[in-house]
């Protein structure tokens, strides 16, 4: 029985396929908390193990490996020594269309704000936020190929079907919002970026916890509503059978969490037909506010759609917020292997307004203070040319932007050597970084732990990579 007297056979008799409106009220009123702590389920709103400075995170995927010395990591040295040849060894992936030029970067570099940090041209709008961002440059990841990368970014582990960090946090903390999930991925209605859907994938967690796509045009959640009406009669012997084979499996496997996530996901669905196309209609915000994010600019405006999405979101408390790149340049918009310049001139003005405006918005809003904003690619690139106009990727040496929730604000933590290719001045590994965002969330990576093959997994594992929290990146 929920806590308003309603079983949940009635509940899904009265959602499912319909989602009526009566049912939806006694959701609303009863078993908006569900928790199941018995079987790592539990989506009420939590706090940490200690004083949090963070309440949500908006994680900006910039899929394909960003160029750091292009964007955020001025090399003179590399400038030069532009079109001379080096002696030194440099780890590729695309063996043979590498050269042994250094090529320094066709923009310049000036410094910006109050603090100097010094931004590539390419990005004109992020440099003018220079006072509110931390710049790490001393980032580095496990490996340099995009699949692995990519998972090394999201769950601290190259193999697949672990949980990202996404949804880790939604595992440890709940949402503050029981009509709209924990974790909302915002991608790009034209397609998804190289790596797909497991840039939100909940691994071995429980269902409930995985990344629930939200549309950025048309019906925010496909199939939330049904296309066709079915004659009671015949739904109300549908769910009969239903709830009978969903009784009989919880019997046989009392300790599998997918029934308990799917039977969720239901609740869910019924609670989001009311709340999510309010929520995620743009038309009450103001024209200023549109402009900021540029949605009346066809070059900008579908990135700033989801990020305007994502600022709604985190304000009505949705707990991680992904937003995917656009995809009009391709599933790995900064995967510059040739014509580096004439792609990063592609996509850097899709992004670089609207992500700005994001951390603008939140910060007018009073919001930025509880919202970590990260801008990251799963690696960085070499600073040898590459089919004479392109750069390799590069494992040792990245950038990473992190804005708000308690980050230092007009710093910039670590260095890469004199060419960019490896982080050499504190650097920061991708586990660090995922300690220090649970940190200021409230959240202790040493006691984040779920059971799995016998094991107490966690997202960090820190006796093994030496996770730590960056205090220096911190306000």
């Amino acid at each position: 029985m929920t806590d308003g007297g309603i079983s949940r056979r009635q509940v899904l008799e009265s959602t499912s396929l319909g989602f009526g409106w009566m049912a939806l009220q006694s959701l609303m009123a009863g078993e908006a908390a569900a928790s199941r702590p018995a079987l790592g389920i539990n989506t009420t709103s939590r706090t940490g193990s200690h004083r949090r400075q963070a309440r949500s995170v908006i994680l900006l995927n910039m899929v394909g490996g960003p160029s750091h010395m292009d964007l955020f990591d001025p090399k003179p040295a590399l400038q030069k020594f532009h079109g001379k040849t080096t002696t030194g060894n440099f780890e590729t992936l695309q063996t043979g269309s590498e050269t042994r030029t250094l090529v320094g970067t066709p923009f310049t570099f000036r410094k910006h704000g109050e603090c100097g940090t010094e931004f590539s041209s390419m990005l004109p709008h992020l440099a003018a936020k220079a006072d509110e961002i931390c710049l790490v440059r001393s980032m580095h990841s496990a490996n340099n190929n995009h699949p692995q990368a990519q998972r090394f970014l999201q769950t601290g582990k190259i193999v697949p079907n672990w949980p990202t960090l996404g949804a880790w946090i939604s595992y440890s903390l709940g949402t503050e919002n029981q009509n709209m999930p924990a974790f909302v991925v915002l991608r790009d209605p034209k397609g998804y970026t190289d790596g797909g859907t497991n840039h939100w994938n909940n691994g071995w967690l429980p269902a409930i916890y995985r990344g629930t796509e939200i549309r950025s045009e048309g019906d925010a959640v496909l199939n939330l509503k049904p296309s066709r009406e079915i004659a009671p009669g015949v739904r109300r012997r549908n769910l009969d059978l239903l709830d009978a084979l969903n009784n009989r499996r919880r019997r046989l496997y009392p300790d599998d969490t997918r029934l308990e996530s799917r039977i969720l996901n239901y609740e869910l669905a019924a609670r989001m037909q009311q709340s999510a196309d309010e929520l995620l209609d743009l038309k009450g915000e103001t024209r200023a506010t549109q402009d900021l994010y540029g949605l009346h600019n066809p070059t900008t405006a579908d990135f700033g759609r989801r990020c305007l999405m994502a600022r709604r979101m985190v304000e009505h408390g949705v707990r991680f917020v992904e937003v995917m790149v656009t995809v009009a340049n391709g599933s790995s918009p900064f995967d510059s292997h040739s014509n580096l310049e004439t792609g990063l001139k592609a996509i850097c003005p899709r992004v670089d307004q609207p992500s700005a405006a994001l951390i603008t918005d939140l910060k007018q809003r009073g919001l930025l203070d509880s919202t970590i904003v990260v801008w990251s690619g799963e690696f960085g690139r070499l600073p040898i040319s590459q089919n004479n106009t392109g750069r390799d990727h590069n494992r040792h040496a990245f950038s990473m932007v992190l804005s708000g929730g308690g980050f230092r604000g007009g710093h910039v933590h670590g260095a890469t050597d004199e060419i960019g290719y490896r982080s050499v001045v504190d650097p920061v590994s991708v586990h660090d970084y995922h300690a220090t965002v649970l940190h200021q969330l409230g959240v202790d990576h040493h006691e984040l732990q779920f059971p799995h093959n016998g094991r107490d997994e966690r997202l960090t594992d820190p006796e093994v990579t030496g996770a730590r929290v960056v205090r220096e990146l911190l306000s």
